[in-house]
């Protein structure tokens, strides 16, 4: 430890003293007034609706704020580490994951079924806080101990800080409150999360999704074998989930995968079955009218709950209105029992059995239902809210197995077990904090496992390696870097356990190809399943906004004293390719993915594309009648083209025309659509 250059802090350690004393006049490291004249039995007076339940910090309105500050001039670039990057449907951003959502708001708005999130656990050693100004790798390392490959300082959230709490909700609130906008109504968000900021990650959820849709704190069992806790070993962390519309979620269930040893009884019919661990009779439940009824047993006694009401009809069957709570019932109702008595099995009673016989004597019989082995097969069980099978020697395992190195990486199992609850094989997933990709990988091995086409959507900020790590000495320059390789060599495993299967199963005769009924189709074509991924980087805005209305006001381009010999340099900057504009454009419209193919529809116009099969984005340096004419002969027809200004030059009649011509194309197609489709231009 080095010698502390400050000679006293008089104001901290009066502060310490104080929050001693008093530990409510102290919220993050600042002294609050008001407490201590609490504390000391000085309250003011409050007037009515002065007090509202909330969570609140200094800096609330300000992450308020910037939850929706608009994000201008930047935009997401294609890079060429990605794999299969014309085929796949999957996404990786290397970039600050809070304009990485504002960048893809508008593209996935509502379209996203799970969100998991596995943030910075604010222990005074991880980083929560990107500081916008470029700093030196070294700076940095000696100030804070980490920089972004962008040279933005990633501020270590030490716990002597005055803000230690409110910093890490500065960085959650904007995150979380976009996150809800990317949700499906019957969507969920899942984070990872330990003691350290549980409390507030409740408040916080409970106010950005509505406490109505709190779903659940889920305990993990994260690690065993560690001794370094002072009063309890550390052996847990959370996972705490809300519900976009907690009404449209449906409930979560899990196969109860029953063993057939346990079955051992066999009806007539040959179905295999076992006595249920419940009885027949539960003393919790409430009298109910039609429960309590007399059950005839083997030797033609007749039983019934506790009570001192009995039927008149000494019968099978015969039922009688319980005269108070006190008076016990089955669990079926005696209509129930009527038709299903036949799955009844009656064993010998304890000495302490409550049960009664027709005198009010007790009974030698208790009654179990039967549990069939098929049945059970096909039933769903709520998960419990603690997991146990998912500890963090897993993840470490995992990923150790590709011969990657990196530390404090979550199990895919855990995230594939999440996913599982939904029961939705074609959705997407987004995970903001992703590491390792981790959740990339549960998503593809999930998928070969049940045949799923779900989609993942990784965002990685770049930050760089520490230069000591097993990573950086393996090559790896930043975080991102170790998650896309980790996404490539997992995909590969994948595929490559895919192909031993179908080798194995058409060995043994027992895979015909031309049947995918009957079995996973990505073991019959392993080819088939995605596991690649389009690369973006957060960069830059590549198109010179500047002149076109960036200020939000109409004007016209002076291309009478411009000198527009280079028309990329006057809209584009430098280094630009047409895939950068086309990307560009598309993050402006409206539920559109960033996955969809990019082609070039129109001969000889090399500069012409079109994305999807519903945008045209035409960045031709000179725009002729023919060119106009083959535009509006396409089918179909798309439902907004894009243009150069710079393109028609001084000639307004054909830019006008050109407007009117496919305008009126857009019209005659889509009448019975609402949006307003037309022609744009940059």
């Amino acid at each position: 430890m080095k010698v502390p250059q400050q000679l006293s802090d008089p104001i901290s350690e009066n502060l310490k003293k104080l929050a001693a004393l008093f530990p409510s006049a102290v919220k993050d490291g600042m002294l609050d007034v008001e407490s201590l004249r609490e504390e000391l039995g000085d309250f003011a007076e409050i007037q009515p609706g002065d007090e509202k339940y909330e969570l609140n910090w200094v800096g609330k309105q300000a992450a308020k704020k910037k939850t929706f500050e608009p994000l201008l001039g930047k935009t997401l670039a294609l890079k060429e580490d990605g794999k299969n990057t014309d085929t796949t449907q999957n996404i990786y951003i290397e970039g600050d994951n809070l304009e990485a959502l504002k960048l893809l708001r508008q593209n996935y708005y509502g379209e996203v079924k799970m969100i998991y999130i596995d943030p910075p656990y604010n222990t005074g050693k991880d980083f929560v806080y990107t500081d916008k100004f470029a700093v030196s790798q070294e700076e940095s390392e000696e100030e804070q101990g980490a920089v972004s490959e962008a040279g933005e300082r990633l501020v270590k959230n030490e716990k002597s800080s005055n803000r230690f709490h409110a910093r890490w909700l500065d960085m959650m609130y904007p995150r979380l409150r976009l996150a809800k906008d990317f949700l499906r109504e019957d969507g969920v968000i899942f984070v990872s999360l330990d003691d350290g900021e549980i409390a507030n990650l409740k408040l916080l959820g409970d106010e950005i999704f509505g406490e109505n849709n709190f779903v659940s704190k889920v305990t993990r069992i994260a690690k065993r074998t560690s001794d370094k806790g002072t009063h309890f070993r550390p052996t847990k962390d959370y996972v705490v989930a809300f519900a976009k519309n907690i009404a449209s979620l449906p409930e979560f269930g899990i196969k109860k995968n029953p063993d057939q040893k346990d079955y051992k009884l066999t009806d007539a019919s040959g179905r295999k079955y076992k006595k249920s661990g419940a009885s027949l009779y539960q003393p919790s439940l409430d009298s109910r009218p039609n429960q309590r009824y007399f059950i005839e047993a083997p030797d033609g006694s007749l039983i019934i709950p506790p009570g001192k009401s009995f039927p008149t009809d000494k019968k099978d069957g015969a039922k009688i209105k319980p005269t108070s709570n006190t008076e016990k019932v089955w669990r079926w109702s005696v209509d129930t029992y009527l038709k299903q008595k036949d799955l009844l099995i009656f064993t010998e009673g304890s000495s302490k059995n409550p049960l009664l016989d027709e005198n009010g004597n007790q009974s030698k019989w208790n009654i179990y239902p039967k549990v069939f082995f098929d049945d059970d097969l096909q039933a769903t069980l709520h998960p419990e809210d603690v997991v146990y099978d998912y500890p963090n020697s897993q993840g470490t395992k995992e990923i150790n197995a590709m011969e990657i190195p990196f530390s404090f990486s979550k199990p895919s199992g855990l995230i594939s077990f999440f996913l599982s609850l939904l029961r939705d094989d074609e959705s997407i997933v987004l995970d903001f904090f992703s590491g390792s990709a981790t959740t990339a990988h549960a998503v593809m091995q999930l998928n070969a496992e049940d045949g799923g086409k779900r989609r993942h959507i990784m965002v990685q900020l770049p930050e760089l390696c520490d230069a000591k790590s097993e990573a950086a000495k393996a090559g790896y320059k930043t975080i991102a870097e170790i998650g896309k390789e980790r996404i490539r060599r997992a995909g590969e495993k994948i595929a490559a356990e895919l192909r031993v299967k179908k080798a194995a199963i058409e060995k043994k005769g027992e895979l015909k190809l031309d049947d995918q009924s009957e079995t996973n189709p990505y073991i019959l074509n392993p080819d088939a399943l995605d596991i690649g991924f389009k690369s973006f980087r957060i960069e830059d805005t590549k198109i010179n906004w500047l002149k076109k209305d960036l200020r939000g006001e109409e004007f016209e381009f002076d291309f009478d004293s411009a000198d527009i010999s280079d028309k990329d340099a006057l809209d584009f900057v430098p280094g630009t390719t047409d895939h950068d504009v086309v990307y560009e454009l598309m993050l402006r419209q409206s539920n559109i993915p960033l996955t969809l193919p990019i082609t070039q529809p129109v001969t000889g116009a090399m500069r012409t594309y079109l994305y999807g099969d519903a945008y045209l984005i035409c960045l031709e340096e000179e725009i002729s009648k023919t060119l106009v004419t083959s535009l509006a002969a396409l089918e179909p027809t798309p439902l907004k083209y894009f243009f150069r200004d710079s393109a028609f030059g001084k000639d307004i009649a054909l830019k006008d025309e050109t407007f009117r011509r496919l305008n009126a194309e857009i019209a005659k197609n889509t009448a019975d659509q609402a949006d307003a489709y037309t022609v744009e231009f940059i």
